[in-house]
């Protein structure tokens, strides 16, 4: 009570905030005339001045009036934009790195340009976050027109680029790309041997488009670069033909939680149909240890045949099997289930089973985007989400008002009883919608559903729209013109992923109908009318370069804009775009991003959500008791129950899922955080070991502290000299050291004590190794130390990836015990980690004292790839660049010692170390 009288007479926390941006806000439209006045060098110049004045110690706080007031104006001149005071108030709200939520049509990409610009002023990268390919390109495309017209760079960070490409474009001022690409690059970066192949050159401050897609709906899942392991895929196609066996009583299955458990019938049923098929071991039960691999198959078919349906989690396309974004209803190209689940969908759609993988490096985006010195967001939905994001980010939401009142009309969810009266019901919406000239977006939660919604209007009298064909569009903009119902709609989900910016963009045409899967950071605004620039850019063309103007096509132009103009007055008329949701997510957030897609810029708007009993979200939650009740109500068919309590209900179920998939990420995230903790020790170590002209230092301190741990193992303190075993120490000192001392007698010695006797090893051990390192030559020598070292600490920590990924696995058994299992996991992976580096000085004080290097002229293969180095006992790449011709002596006997980076003396045009240089 208290706290509503409060915020009464103060306002609320965000009005409050907002209250605060007041005055800058004033400040930049008083600086517009000023500005407007400058020519375009001498608002360009403004950089370099703004340049200056950060080099001599001015804070970006200072400059933040004038910059923004530059930005605006490059805008309106570049774009033909002008940035809105509350566009203003949200740049200063990702400036201060907070998220910003701003209805969509507010134009949110325009609002990036501001604090990008501002931040990128200090030199030091600035990179745009945003969730698939087409929108870093299409943004970087638009808003890079602003940046480069202010003299700013811009990259883009995309597929199929090179590292050198990358390089380049993490260099610019301002970077474009996915959270998934610069999530690889780092890790990527992080697997490299030399600083100069890193292409990442720090993470400074990252605006996140789409904020709670990327940090919240995707962090669920961890990026991963793997390696493959032997192909097992016979065997995941045999125990596929075997799930089908299984009746339902042989197993638990909880939606809910989305897992699938063997009964105890069902573990002697899969036994039986196991040993008939004679895949269990030597006569062993299921969960002997013999056939623990065999358990996991099991698991994860069973998984793939109850938990994953095709064209809902993923579809099938050119015989491979593509991931589903469950919140934008995207392809997510190169993302694969882990621990073979994503072999078991394979075998399951009798699709060619890729082979398993082996984590090679791993980062959650949560620890991947933390990295960041600053990092802002911005979305149309993110209040929903404040908590996680000031959990896990420590990142506050603040609501940017809209530009003009929103007049969208929400109206109260309609409650069927059975799928099919819910689609009857959405129909006749849609038909009575389209006649009246009201173009029509219809959300639904999956591939699936929309394909049954879009198959129900065909048998219905609709017609489905062939995207495939040209100017498919046509019939719609006919039906529009001539102020009739086209009864054409259009399906946009993954299966049209590459038209999905122009079915969108044209949505808001006069009876336009769309069934859209998820649109959440659809990343394109629906125009009422239509959207102008693409219609040209369809129907017309690039524009040709140039400046020339041609007049047909200047004539032709007007006349799209013209019938757009026109077209939007009577969408306007017929109440705007109405929103149809078939069924309620799981999240509120996903609902709301499709109710916001209506109602732009104070334009009118509509929304309604259709359900039935039958739905998943509301038959999961108990809708067994409310159909019972509403048969003995006596609801009749084809009638729905419509009342804001039902909305209230709905929208709390909602909320306790949204709370548990929230516990869900924090709890990965509380056992991800162990290992980031190490993976920051590792990958730290790893750039200071690049960074080193040498590594020397450390491998004798590695070969020093190996001596004094074999010793201390076979000499204890405090031991009685009958207590040492000499014998063992000597086997060591000959595995690890590769030496052949006489310990045995040493120990014999009257007197001696375990100090003699590791100075006595030490010294021997330092001898042997500088004779080692003067006969392969000290040049030689400090490279093979250095890759040597990286390449031991990589192979070690992936073994400790997968290890800590097992234990993660078992640990929570620990709970039975009346045991924390998040401390468990700590202390163990603690003491795992020790052992790494322990083993660590083993494996390369082992190696380092036995290689040899032998100098031999490349092969006439190898000479075709003068970038390979070849190394024993591993490999390592290289990257060189094209030299000069050189003088040459063709007898190597006659030459002096040749520099390894010096050109060899053969003549061939590569450095020595490439060539005559290369050791094996």
């Amino acid at each position: 009570m208290l706290g509503g009288i409060a915020k009464k007479i103060f306002g609320s926390a965000n009005e409050r905030r907002l209250k605060t941006y007041r005055a800058r806000v004033a400040a930049i439209n008083a600086l517009e005339e000023e500005v407007a006045a400058l020519s375009d060098d001498e608002l360009r110049a403004r950089t370099d001045t703004f340049r200056r004045e950060v080099a001599e110690g001015k804070s970006l706080d200072d400059l933040l009036v004038p910059a923004f007031a530059t930005v605006r104006e490059a805008g309106k001149r570049v774009l033909g934009q002008r940035h809105f005071d509350v566009q203003l108030v949200g740049g200063m709200v990702l400036h201060e790195g907070s998220i910003a939520e701003m209805r969509t049509g507010e134009g949110k990409t325009l609002v990036g340009t501001l604090p990008v610009y501002l931040n990128a002023l200090a030199g030091k990268g600035v990179h745009v976050v945003t969730v698939n390919d087409y929108l870093a390109s299409r943004d970087a495309g638009i808003m890079g027109r602003v940046y480069r017209f202010l003299g700013l760079s811009v990259g883009i960070i995309g597929h199929g680029l090179d590292d050198d490409q990358r390089r380049e474009a993490y260099a610019a001022d301002i970077t474009y790309g996915t959270n998934n690409e610069y999530g690889f690059d780092y890790l990527r970066d992080n697997m490299k041997y030399d600083l100069g192949q890193m292409v990442q050159r720090g993470h400074n401050f990252a605006i996140v488009d789409e904020v709670d897609s990327i940090l919240v709906d995707e962090a669920r899942t961890p990026l991963i670069i793997s390696g493959p392991l032997d192909d097992r895929s016979e065997l995941y196609n045999t125990i596929d033909a075997l799930i089908p066996q299984l009746t339902r009583e042989d197993y638990d299955l909880d939606e809910k939680q989305r897992a699938v458990s063997l009964t105890e019938q069902g573990n002697e049923h899969i036994e039986e149909i196991l040993a008939e098929a004679g895949l269990l071991k030597d006569g062993a039960g299921l969960y002997d240890a013999v056939n623990a691999s065999l358990v996991h198959h099991v698991n994860q078919a069973l998984r793939a045949h109850t938990l994953f349906q095709r064209d809902k989690d993923y579809i099938v396309r050119n015989g491979e099997v593509v991931i589903i974004d469950e919140f934008t209803g995207r392809m997510m190209q190169g993302r694969r289930y882990s621990e073979g689940l994503h072999q078991a969908l394979e075998a399951k759609e009798h699709v060619q089973v890729q082979p398993e993988n082996q984590t090679l490096a791993s980062i959650t985006f949560q620890n991947y985007f933390r990295l960041y010195d600053k990092l802002a967001g911005m979305t149309g939905t993110a209040a929903t989400e404040a908590d996680e994001f000031a959990d896990i980010y420590q990142l506050d939401v603040v609501e940017v008002p809209t530009n003009l009142p929103v007049r969208r009309v929400d109206e109260d969810d309609e409650v069927y009883r059975t799928e099919k009266e819910k689609l009857k019901a959405i129909a006749r919406e849609i038909e009575a919608a389209s006649a009246n000239g009201q173009p029509i977006l219809v959300g639904t939660t999956s591939i699936e559903k929309s394909e049954e919604l879009g198959a129900y209007l065909s048998q219905n009298g609709f017609r489905h729209i062939d995207f495939s064909a040209p100017n498919a569009l046509a019939p719609v903009f006919e039906a529009a013109r001539a102020g009739k119902a086209s009864k054409h709609f259009a399906v946009l989900n993954a299966r049209f992923h590459e038209q999905e910016a122009f079915i969108v963009a044209q949505a808001g045409v006069p009876g336009a109908i769309t069934i859209a899967t998820n649109m959440a950071g659809r990343g394109t605004d629906i125009q009422l009318g239509g959207n102008a620039d693409m219609r040209i850019l369809h129907e017309l063309g690039p524009e040709p370069e140039g400046d020339v103007v041609d007049p047909a096509r200047a004539a032709a132009e007007q006349a799209i804009r013209d019938e757009i103009a026109a077209f939007k007055e009577r969408a306007k008329g017929a109440g705007g775009l109405y929103v149809v949701g078939t069924e309620r997510h799981e999240s509120r957030r996903i609902d709301n991003q499709l109710r916001g897609r209506s109602g732009r810029q104070g334009d009118p708007g509509r929304s309604k959500f259709y359900l039935s009993l039958q739905d998943d979200l509301m038959r999961i939650f108990g809708s067994e008791r409310m159909d019972s009740m509403l048969v003995r109500l006596g609801l009749k068919e084809d009638e729905a129950i419509v009342h804001s309590w039902i909305n209230k209900a709905i929208e709390k179920a909602q909320g306790k899922v949204e709370a548990r998939n929230f516990d869900i990420r924090k709890n990965i995230l509380k056992y991800d955080n162990v290992m980031n903790d190490q993976r920051k020790v590792v990958f730290e170590q790893r750039r200071d070991f690049m960074s080193r002209e040498s590594v020397r230092e450390e491998v004798d301190e590695m070969r020093h502290g190996v001596v004094d741990d074999i010793v201390h193992r076979h000499i204890p303190p405090d031991a009685y000299p009958e207590q040492w075993d000499g014998e063992a120490l000597a086997a060591d000192v000959r595995e690890l050291l590769n030496l052949d001392l006489p310990i045995v007698d040493w120990l014999k010695e009257d007197g001696i004590a375990d100090e003699e006797v590791r100075e006595r090893i030490r010294t021997a051990a330092d001898e042997a190794y500088a004779q080692r390192v003067e006969r392969n030559t000290p040049e030689l020598s400090t490279y093979v130390e250095k890759q040597i070292l990286l390449q031991s600490l990589d192979h070690l920590w992936r073994e400790h990836l997968v290890t800590l990924d097992h234990l993660r696995q078992v640990i929570g058994w620990r709970g039975l015990a009346q045991r924390d299992p998040l401390n468990e996991y700590k202390a163990e992976a603690f003491q795992l980690f020790n052992g790494l580096i322990n083993e660590l000085r083993s494996q390369v004080t082992r190696q380092v004292s036995r290689v040899e290097i032998m100098l031999r002229p490349p092969t006439d293969e190898e000479a075709q790839q003068p970038d390979a180095v070849t190394a024993q006992p591993q490999q390592a790449q290289e990257n060189t660049a094209p030299l000069p011709p050189a003088q040459f002596a063709a007898d190597p006997q006659q030459w002096d010692k040749v520099g390894r980076n010096d050109l060899c003396p053969c003549g061939s045009g590569r450095k020595y170390k490439h060539c005559h240089g290369r050791f094996t």
